[in-house]
């Protein structure tokens, strides 16, 4: 079920790096197809997907105050605790990471500035079906609420009963959005990037989903909406010594092969003993659990690989940029100075993957398929912009003048020199003339 490699070259590496590979030519005509139909007939298009891939009808796309009210009845008390908890762990750590306003005198009479404004309008995606991620609702509507952004929107699939699932609204009041759609797949990401009659145009996108709705976020951030990253199946890498606990490796593993049948699960080790225990401990959970056809097709592309020393193991690491890092070793704090790629890193043995999943306050929608290597995971900075500001006086201009003429000169750019030139010019002549 799960390979195990012993030393690999390093000419070996890129194939052990390889993710589940999807053909996705017939992925973008259909998206692509999509988008522009939406484009074309806004509302009616969504209804006519609704029908047709969520096999419900719908009359009203907006999700009323009456149904969010009615599904705030049907969650458990068990279930508002546990969002409650999450919801001020995710509150507090976003929080923290707010910029203070910065501003600078360069120079004598040249200030520059540098503030952060919320982008206005954040559109967010959430996944409805067999796992309604309403952890996601927390994890990108409360940062959004912090930023200030003025309009959350957010659009989910309905069931065939034209409901959301209840955990979903819940969380969604919890974190303060604004407005709900019923609508999900690649229609939904076209909707919120172009407007319709009813759902607004947004600014930025940000969410999880299936192969169709990252091939809409990619398509439609071409043109003018931004996105959050690029994204493709999940992943957890592993790194272990002998002092780890085999059960806390196969529930690890076994953990993200439950995302789906694309998502991967690689152990780093240079302990064989360890590598040998994995496969027998991951059979041994794996009958307890559901799903259980799609977790071993997640494990079918699973590895465990065995260095012979630990620089090694880094580079590969580093070199694969996982989404997920769990560090299990002794030493487990001192191995963090290592790392330079990875969306999201859980150290020690008490620090499963699904802890930042769900509560710690860390985010969960983190950069997979090496894109660790030049992104990171969505925070605070996620929703807004850094805006920059300059106040030059009179004499700051006469001091930096010379600097920026010589410089527009050697771009010929003499439109640029001839700006600061007249205004030092009539500054002269003019000594009122100071800001």
């Amino acid at each position: 079920m799960i390979s195990i490699v012993s030393n690999p070259s390093r000419s070996e590496w890129p194939t052990l790096m390889q993710r589940a590979i999807t053909d996705m030519k017939a992925v973008d005509t259909v998206v692509a197809d999509i988008v522009a139909e939406v484009r074309r007939d806004g509302d009616a298009a969504l209804r006519r997907y609704a029908e047709r891939f969520d096999g419900c009808r719908l009359d009203d796309l907006r999700v009323s105050t009456a149904e969010i009210d009615e599904a705030t009845a049907l969650v458990s008390a068990d279930l508002r605790d546990a969002i409650a908890m999450a919801a001020d762990n995710i509150c507090r750590f976003h929080s923290a990471q707010q910029m203070k306003p910065l501003t600078v005198e360069v120079m004598p009479g040249v200030v520059c500035s540098q503030r952060a404004v919320a982008i206005d309008r954040v559109g967010l995606y959430i996944p409805g079906g067999n796992s309604p991620l309403f952890s996601t609702v927390l994890m990108l509507a409360i940062p959004a609420r912090i930023a200030g952004c003025r309009r959350i929107v957010l659009c989910t699939p309905a069931d065939r009963q034209g409901r959301i699932n209840p955990a979903i609204l819940y969380a969604a009041k919890v974190a303060g959005v604004n407005e709900i759609y019923k609508s999900g797949g690649a229609q939904a990401i076209a909707a919120m990037a172009y407007g319709t009659d009813t759902v607004p145009r947004v600014d930025k996108i940000f969410g999880p989903g299936n192969r169709f709705v990252m091939e809409a976020k990619k398509l439609v951030s071409s043109d003018h909406t931004a996105i959050d990253m690029p994204a493709g199946p999940s992943e957890v890498m592993i790194v272990a010594d002998d002092s780890a606990d085999i059960d806390f490796i196969a529930t690890d593993f076994l953990s993200q092969a439950e995302h789906g049948p694309d998502s991967q699960s690689m152990l780093l080790t240079t302990s064989p003993q360890l590598a040998a225990k994995l496969p027998d401990a991951i059979e041994r959970y794996l009958q307890q659990l559901p799903r259980r056809e799609m977790m071993e097709r997640s494990l079918s592309h699973s590895r465990v690989i065995v260095f012979a020393d630990i620089e090694a193991l880094w580079d590969f690491a580093n070199e694969y940029a996982p989404e997920h890092l769990i560090i299990n070793c002794a030493d487990a704090e001192t191995m963090t100075s290592r790392v330079r790629n990875a969306g999201s890193v859980f150290i020690g043995p008490y620090s499963p993957e699904s802890a930042g999943d769900y509560a710690s306050g860390t985010n969960h929608t983190l950069p997979t398929s090496a894109f660790a290597h030049s992104y990171s995971g969505v925070n605070l900075d996620s929703f807004i912009k850094k805006i920059t500001f300059q106040h030059l006086t009179a004499d700051g201009l006469s001091s930096l003048g010379r600097t920026v003429q010589v410089m527009a000169e050697n771009e010929s750019l003499m439109a640029h020199r001839l700006a600061v030139t007249v205004r030092m010019e009539k500054s002269l002549n003019d000594p009122t003339k100071q800001s």
